[in-house]
């Protein structure tokens, strides 16, 4: 009697939480699904667009980015159902920045610029001088402790008007926490948005910035002479 050969039976491999893609991808412009295949940019767009919206509609999108362009370089911008939870800039790498996201707060996270036109639109009317405060709400998720109550004093400094880390500390009550101040600072989840700079050191010179040192003077020279006019 003939028996059948023994064999190993296959196993499908493990499934994996879905994370944004690393570069080359989609966000750099190039390679991703259109290095791969001829997919036309505006199609591709669309399928996106789509797929964000059913994800929002089932109630499954939990994070939705957009990428805009500003004087101080492209921004990432990532809002969750609370406001505004990050804006990241160029040289932080942005394939990176949603990997990061994705972990600590969830990976249910898509392209969906609709959702961010309001962020847009204020950014925009900011850096054509025509708005000095922004209104769309924000989320500290990141943040926590002291660095949290310095990034919500932020705001309170006013348009193109600057204060110092320490002076920052003394609003706090805190006049020994100067170089906490400046962490708290260099580690804003929310640049632009969330003032941090116009922070600067005790010299008057301009201290660190998460985007740059060209990318912090850029803005205060926007705001003083947008405040000045």
């Amino acid at each position: 009697m003939m028996t059948k050969p023994m064999t190993t039976p296959s196993t499908a491999p493990p499934a994996t939480t879905a994370r944004p893609p690393e570069r080359p991808d989609p966000l750099a412009g190039t390679g991703g699904l259109q290095g791969r295949f001829s997919v036309a940019e505006a199609d591709l767009t669309a399928l996106r667009d789509r797929l964000s919206h059913r994800a929002d509609e089932a109630e499954l999108l939990d994070l939705a980015y957009r990428i805009v362009d500003s004087p101080v370089g492209r921004l990432l911008l990532v809002a969750g159902p609370r406001g505004l939870v990050r804006v990241a800039f160029d040289s932080e790498g942005f394939s990176q920045v949603l990997a990061g996201l994705s972990e600590r707060i969830s990976p249910r996270l898509l392209h969906a610029p609709w959702k961010l036109d309001a962020v847009a639109r204020e950014l925009e009317e900011y850096f054509t001088g025509h708005r000095s405060r922004f209104e769309v709400p924000v989320d500290f998720i990141l943040s926590s402790g002291f660095r949290l109550a310095v990034q919500r004093e932020l705001p309170g400094i006013g348009y193109g008007e600057t204060a110092t880390y320490r002076e920052l500390a003394e609003r706090l009550e805190n006049p020994k926490a100067v170089r906490a101040v400046g962490t708290a600072c260099a580690t804003n989840p929310l640049p632009v948005v969330v003032p941090c700079h116009r922070v600067l050191r005790s010299d008057g010179s301009l201290g660190g910035y998460l985007g740059g040192l060209e990318a912090k003077t850029i803005l205060l020279e926007l705001e003083k002479e947008n405040a000045a006019a």
